[in-house]
């Protein structure tokens, strides 16, 4: 029997959010993950099929999914936990989706384009506000401005916060300095190496350049060679920031990044209903040609938490209804510009 769909990670603070929207939507995944305990639990709450694994091999993994359509991966790091899974998708012949913003996972899946090919499955990471917003005003702008060679995109939440699961990507992350695209070629940059102020039109805020998988979705989505990433951020604290460089060494110590984990999130799994509900991002980008013209355009959307469960069900439907095409593909690179303003509440300008 070949089944629909299967969320890999379940029982994480973001799996809980897509599980929830799944049931609203009437969908009966598969719920998986390498916590029992937690899956068997969830799976009986909404009365779904569970199986729980670990990530070991992908032969093993291949052997749990092999009767499914698609995974949507929803366990991080990613830069730990997306090779199995996308490797035993590729033996499996199962469509790969996952919700991360790692320009390395991105990288990894992009080399993998003919693999998928051959295998007939879609292979596209980043299904929710990790990159779905930004890309998809990426290609906004690159309709705009056909000729644009520099791409800049920042974005900031307001009212939500940080889950552990996020948490703790982005302190894996840390000490490793962040990236650019200069002449289609990625490099190496400093965390926090350029600032801006960005004119949104619901709030100006100061921003950082961080490694945002933009960096590689926008360059394969627009063909754009030259991309920074920015995410809003105290002023006070980027004189902190650009101290980083001088103590990479120290986030190598796990008793370090244990501590900054429980720092950003406290014993919270992630923010609660109500500043989610609360809460929204705002989505910037500005784009340049070689003549010294440029244009603008910003975006309004839901937290980063709520829309992530939206668009990665949203593309996972799609995915199951037969409206995909084989390889490495971005989710606006694959179904448009349009696809952020599917979800309700969204405005842009």
């Amino acid at each position: 029997m070949i089944h629909s769909l299967l969320i890999y990670g379940a029982n994480g603070y973001t799996g809980r959010l897509i599980c929830e929207r799944a049931a609203l939507l009437g969908l009966k995944p598969i719920l998986a993950g390498r916590n029992g305990e937690e899956i068997r639990e969830l799976a009986l709450t909404y009365g779904w099929e569970y199986r729980v694994f670990g990530l070991d091999t992908p032969e093993a993994v291949a052997e749990k999914i092999h009767d499914v359509k698609v995974v949507l991966h929803a366990a991080g790091p990613f830069m730990y936990t997306a090779k199995p899974m996308m490797e035993a998708c590729l033996l499996a012949g199962v469509h790969y989706l996952d919700i991360t913003g790692e320009i390395a996972v991105f990288e990894m899946a992009a080399r993998r384009d003919a693999k998928a090919k051959e295998a007939g499955i879609l292979i596209m990471p980043g299904t929710g506000f990790d990159v779905v917003p930004t890309d998809c005003l990426a290609l906004y702008l690159k309709q705009q401005m056909p000729d644009a060679t520099r791409l800049q995109l920042a974005f900031v939440g307001q009212g939500g916060g940080v889950s552990r699961g996020t948490a703790g990507t982005m302190v894996e992350g840390l000490g490793k300095g962040g990236a650019v695209r200069v002449n289609g070629q990625l490099q190496h940059a400093n965390f926090g190496q350029n600032s801006l102020t960005v004119p949104h039109p619901a709030k100006t805020f100061f921003a950082i350049s961080i490694p945002w998988g933009d960096i590689t979705t926008a360059y394969h989505t627009t063909g754009i060679p030259n991309i920074e990433t920015y995410m809003g951020f105290s002023r006070r604290m980027y004189g902190w920031i650009k101290l980083m460089p001088y103590f990479n060494w120290l986030f190598r110590f796990s008793w370090v990044k244990k501590y900054i984990k429980k720092s950003v999130t406290g014993n919270r799994p992630g923010p609660s209903p109500q500043q989610r509900a609360n809460g929204r991002s705002l989505v910037w980008g500005r784009v340049f040609n070689d003549k010294g013209a440029s244009t603008q355009a910003w975006l309004i959307t839901k937290d980063g938490y709520t829309l992530t469960a939206i668009t990665s069900l949203m593309i996972a439907q799609r995915v199951l209804q037969g409206d995909v095409k084989p390889g490495f593909h971005t989710p606006a690179g694959l179904y448009g510009a349009e696809l952020i303003m599917e979800v309700e509440g969204s405005e842009r300008g």
